[in-house]
C-alpha cells in the first residue's frame, strides 16, 4: 500500500509488547531510492537516545488504527546498537546493527533487499553465499542514507527550467521503495501538485538542495495531477507512467520477484 511520509509521521509504533513510540523521520538511499531504518521517537522510554527500526521488523501500515507494527520486543530494541543523533549512519553500525539482529545485509546481493525485490528478513547466514558472490562490488558500496525530512523542501528542476520543491514522499509499506516525490509546483503555476518517480531523476545535488529530472515542465504541466491519497491506486500510477511514456516500475519488480523465487 502507498502511503505519504508525513501521514506515516503522525502514526504510533507498536511492538510485541506495547507501544514504543511514534515515528519521527525515514532514512533512505538515494541509489534505490529505497527506505533503509524508520527513526522512532520515544519519547520518555529511550530518552536521549535515536532509535533505527528496519523494515526487516516492520509489519505493515494500518492505516485505519494510525499505527506501524513492529516485530520486535523492547527489550530487543533497547539492546539494539545505539547511534548519535548528530553523526550519519556508517557502514560499521549498520554491519554492527544487520548482526544485532541476525539479518541479512540490504547491500549484499542482486536486489533492493540483497537477496530479495522486499525486506524479506532471511538469517544472514542462508544468503552468505549470495553476499561473497558481491565480492568487491560490497566492500566499495558506501552507504549514502538520507533523511526524508531534509529533503523535504528541495527545488526541483525540470530539463527547461524550475518546476517546484519537494512537499512529501509516497512510501510502499511492502517493499518500503519510495515511489514518487511529490511536487508542489505553487510557485510555478498555483495549487497544483505532481508525482515524480526516483527512476525519473537525473541527479540529485545535495549541496545545493535541488533535484534534477528528465522531464520537461510542459510534459509536468500536463501530466495528471496528485489531490491526495484517494488517486494514489494503479489506474491512476497507469495514466501517469503513460503520459510519460515510461514503464510501470511493478512491471519490472515483477520480473524480479520471479528471478528470486527461480534462483532460490
Amino acid at each position: 500500500m502507498l502511503h505519504k511520509a508525513k501521514t506515516l509521521g503522525k502514526y504510533k509504533l507498536h511492538s510485541l509488547d506495547g507501544e514504543m513510540g511514534r515515528v519521527n523521520d525515514f532514512y533512505f538511499d538515494d541509489e534505490r531510492w529505497t527506505v533503509r531504518y524508520l527513526v522512532a521517537d520515544t519519547g520518555n522510554w529511550l530518552r536521549g537516545r535515536l532509535v533505527l527500526i528496519s523494515p526487516y521488523a516492520l509489519v505493515a501500515a494500518i492505516k485505519d488504527e494510525g499505527h506501524i507494527a513492529v516485530h520486535l520486543t523492547k527489550n530487543q530494541i533497547e539492546e539494539s546498537p545505539s547511534i548519535s543523533s548528530d553523526k550519519p549512519v556508517s557502514r560499521q553500525f549498520e554491519e554492527d546493527y544487520h548482526e544485532h539482529y541476525g539479518w541479512s545485509s540490504y547491500w549484499g546481493g542482486p536486489f533492493a533487499w540483497g537477496a530479495y525485490p522486499y525486506p524479506y528478513p532471511a538469517p544472514a547466514a542462508a544468503i552468505r553465499k549470495v553476499e561473497r558472490s558481491a565480492g568487491d562490488r560490497e566492500n566499495e558500496w558506501d552507504p549514502h542514507l538520507r533523511s526524508v525530512r531534509k529533503v523535504t523542501g528541495y527545488h526541483v528542476q525540470a530539463s527547461d527550467g524550475e518546476i517546484g520543491h519537494v512537499d512529501d514522499f509516497v512510501i510502499d509499506d511492502f517493499t518500503w521503495a519510495i515511489r514518487y516525490l511529490i511536487v508542489d509546483t505553487r510557485n510555478w503555476w498555483p495549487g497544483k501538485k505532481v508525482l515524480v518517480s526516483p527512476l525519473w531523476i537525473e541527479r540529485v545535488s545535495w549541496s545545493e538542495a535541488r533535484v534534477f529530472v528528465n522531464l520537461t515542465r510542459e510534459a509536468v504541466r500536463q501530466a495528471p495531477e496528485y489531490t491526495g491519497d484517494s488517486v494514489l491506486n494503479r489506474e491512476y500510477e497507469t495514466s501517469l507512467h503513460g503520459h510519460y511514456g515510461r514503464e510501470g516500475y511493478w512491471i519490472s519488480e515483477e520480473q524480479e520477484k520471479d528471478k528470486a523465487a527461480s534462483d532460490s
